[in-house]
């Protein structure tokens, strides 16, 4: 039998799988900030309530922004109430149950939020829920 006594080459890394799964971390972040950025990018301070549920979203919630001015923004886009209930309507042929959230802006007068829910319901949307913050704790 005979020996060699020669050191073993050392063992090469593969970069292949290393750089896929840096890939597809960077594709998962780039994604779920996209869907978050489309709720936080508008200056809406919602009103501050005690007692709520916890924020869970539901897939494919559409998220109503109302903006202290009255503007009504659905995933960045500016509409009135007729084409709400034009992108509302379309919506709900296709998907039963379609949760809406609305974010109405806490100086915003209620008869605009009666007016959006108005607006939902006449779409065929009766999942409708809205958005509020906790208080700040007192120092």
């Amino acid at each position: 039998m005979k020996f060699s006594n020669r050191d073993p080459e050392p063992a090469a890394m593969q970069l292949a799988p290393m750089i896929d799964i840096v890939f597809l971390l960077l594709i998962f972040f780039i994604v779920t900030w996209q869907f978050t950025r489309s709720e936080t990018e508008l200056d809406v301070s919602v009103p501050t309530a005690e007692e709520g549920s916890e924020l869970t979203r539901p897939r494919g919630e559409i998220i109503i922004n109302i903006l202290a001015d009255g503007t009504i923004r659905v995933d960045s886009a500016t509409l009135d109430l007729p084409q709400l209930q034009e992108r509302l309507a379309s919506i709900a042929k296709q998907f039963e149950n379609q949760p809406v959230r609305i974010r109405g802006d806490g100086k915003i007068y209620y008869q605009r939020i009666v007016d959006v829910i108005n607006t939902c319901q006449k779409a065929g949307i009766w999942n409708i829920s809205f958005a509020t913050q906790r208080p700040a704790p007192a120092e």
